[in-house]
């Protein structure tokens, strides 16, 4: 028989994050760090809300593109933090999670052999997503001693005449970094010389901790260079509600609803009625576990530090990146052994690129009671390594 499988498909490699949430299932006693999902239930309003829903019985089909009462609220909400104004009718689009906009704008945009630079590390999804598409990916090494930020030196050694997409994973999945509206200024520039579109994916965008987060599409003359990605699973603790958005120029969002249209229909329609609710009273509920995750964060910063281990101070998102080079071991063996020596899960930094060698990921969408346990065996994993 023939080969069933696609080249393409059978060339990417599972995700690095799953290899080891897969192995922590099996693990009796272990403490995972390694999952980027709020452990917070999604505020009771809400729930409220999709609840109400079902017991209305709007169970239907929304229009392909979204439920019109929450593309006004993506546009209301975008209007109110970055001062962007979106058409609800043709510029906003309601997506199953922020992943799904992610492959329907590379999918829509992209022509065989086009190039898309991809910043590392970062979001596992990017680079499989431009493969899919027939895009060749193009990667760009995020440096620690630039706190991993895009400088826009490292856009012009990469791109070329075939270079169509930048992707913008800020704030940052795995390493917190976040990128100022003077960096985004000198990424706007390039990016305009050299006539390029932006995927900007911004589903860490509310859970910022050093002022506010700024997106590249308020910028003069981005917006209609810009595909704008964010959704509700963070910032609102919605994971399985598998709920986002994406707004952009209304000849590329209409080509990403077309397709969706095929392969998708609509986002589940309770999902998006609990998304209303979300973004016309869940101002609060961001704030207080915003502020829930920053105290995690200076906890895991303090007790990096106590141990000796270097680690750059994240600005957004819930994760911390600390390296691990001093111990001599690739992020694959320290995980590894930090999982069967002491129960203790986190995601090597190759999960998220090459260059992610010599770090680990740890996620602080974890209880600070949890997160202390794992440091005391941490701890006892390092100071057994210095013996």
């Amino acid at each position: 028989m023939r080969n069933p499988i696609a080249n393409k498909v059978i060339e990417i490699k599972p995700s690095g994050i799953r290899k080891f949430f897969d192995i922590v299932q099996e693990t009796e006693g272990a403490i995972s760090l390694g999952v980027g999902e709020p452990d917070f239930d999604t505020p009771w309003h809400i729930r409220d809300e999709g609840i109400y829903s079902l017991e209305k019985g709007r169970t239907f089909y929304t229009s392909n593109a979204g439920l019109k009462e929450l593309k006004e609220e993506v546009s209301n909400y975008l209007k109110r933090t970055q001062d962007i104004t979106y058409d609800p009718a043709g510029q906003v689009f309601i997506t199953v999670g922020g992943s799904e906009a992610i492959d329907l704008a590379m999918r829509a945009m992209v022509n065989p052999g086009d190039e898309v630079l991809i910043p590392q590390p970062s979001y596992v999804s990017y680079e499989p997503c431009a493969i899919l598409a027939d895009a060749k990916p193009v990667i760009i090494e995020l440096k620690a001693e630039n706190e991993f930020r895009l400088t826009p030196e490292e856009v012009l050694e990469k791109v070329t005449d075939k270079t169509k997409i930048l992707v913008l994973p800020f704030p940052n999945n795995p390493t917190g970094s976040i990128m100022t509206r003077e960096d985004l200024e000198k990424i706007a520039k390039v990016v305009i010389e050299r006539d390029l579109y932006i995927i900007s994916d911004e589903i860490y965008g509310e859970l910022t901790y050093n002022g506010k987060h700024v997106s590249i599409a308020s910028l003069p003359g981005m917006q209609e260079r810009t595909i704008l990605i964010n959704g509700f699973s963070k910032a609102y603790a919605m994971t399985g509600w598998r709920l986002g958005y994406a707004c952009g120029p209304r000849e590329i969002i209409s080509q990403m609803v077309k397709i969706h249209q095929f392969a998708i229909m609509c986002a589940p329609t309770t999902s998006q009625y609990a998304g209303v609710e979300a973004l016309r009273n869940g101002d609060d509920d961001v704030a207080m576990m915003r502020e829930q995750y920053n105290q995690r964060r200076r906890y895991l910063l303090n007790e990096f530090k106590e141990m000796g281990l270097e680690c750059f101070e994240p600005f957004g998102a819930f994760y911390v990146f600390p390296s691990i080079k001093k111990f001599g071991m690739t992020s694959d063996e320290f995980a590894t052994r930090l999982l069967k020596e002491e129960k203790l899960a986190v995601v090597p930094g190759t999960a998220f690129g090459d260059c992610g060698e010599g770090f680990i990921r740890i996620s602080y969408a974890y209880s600070l009671d949890d997160l202390k346990k794992a440091m005391e065996r941490m701890k006892r994993f390092i100071s057994n390594l210095d013996k």
